[in-house]
């Protein structure tokens, strides 16, 4: 996760746990083996670990976040779990994969990210990953900046995502040395919970800094507005749909660089 939003470990688990059951299915593209040591970057609260580990892996989780690590301790205390900024996170260890779900788009200095995963990866070892890609939540993203701007407030000074193409995504992991194995960029509207409340509690869980030193009853107002020019293209049946975009990768680490 970033350094960038302040995560609250309680509303991710019980608004937000889409987040976890959605990277399910990027599992079956790491294919964890029994006895693998497996490498989760931003793990959050440690859900995919915990499914990591029940297909035999070893897992070990990190994250930029001290509450999401503390809750991922508390809810599977059987596994390891670090805090650590994968911009820089370095290992004696070497693992068999490394594995992220959701987290490299909330790292914005994706060379040095790429450069720890490299480093992490025994010879031979694979990289698997699910996040945002372009045009992740584009209609968000012209709402907050319209809403925002009529404050005088510029909404791209505050951005704290990074949603790459797929071609410039594999180019900077063949930069590094990584043969990319597969790559889809796809389309993922998202049903969020609560109905009509939904987008306020996605607002608060992943667009906080937007909002920095608002008051609260400021911030409300920005998402009743923000929720008035979205409705007519993300509201659907009385429930809030994210206009989510993915990137899947996997890419090897050559055992003969």
């Amino acid at each position: 996760m970033s350094d960038k939003n302040p995560w609250n470990s309680q509303l991710y688990d019980r608004k937000m746990s889409f987040v976890s059951i959605l990277g399910k299915g990027i599992l079956d593209l790491l294919d964890a083996k029994p006895g693998e040591r497996i490498l989760d970057v931003g793990c959050g609260t440690g859900d995919l670990s915990q499914e990591i580990a029940i297909a035999g892996a070893l897992p070990m989780g990190i994250d930029f976040s001290e509450e999401m690590i503390s809750a991922a301790r508390q809810k599977y205390p059987h596994l390891p779990f670090s805090v650590a900024d994968a911009h820089d996170f370095r290992t004696s260890e070497s693992f068999d994969a490394v594995f992220s779900n959701a987290a490299l788009h909330w790292m914005k200095q994706p060379e040095k990210v790429a450069e720890s995963i490299w480093l992490a990866l025994r010879p031979g070892g694979r990289f698997v990953a699910e996040f945002g890609g372009a045009g992740n939540v584009a209609q968000v993203i012209m709402a907050l900046k319209r809403v925002l701007a009529a404050i005088g407030v510029d909404a791209e000074e505050r951005m704290p995502w990074y949603f790459p193409s797929i071609g410039s995504y594999t180019a900077l992991l063949e930069q590094h040395g990584f043969t990319v194995t597969f790559a889809q960029l796809f389309d993922r509207p998202t049903p969020l919970p609560d109905g009509e409340g939904g987008i306020a509690h996605w607002l608060n869980a992943f667009c906080a800094p937007f909002f920095v030193s608002m008051q609260d009853h400021e911030k409300a107002e920005v998402y009743r507005e923000i929720a008035t020019q979205l409705r007519p293209y993300l509201y659907q049946n009385g429930t809030w749909v994210i206009d989510y975009k993915r990137i899947r990768v996997a890419a090897i680490k050559p055992a003969n660089p």
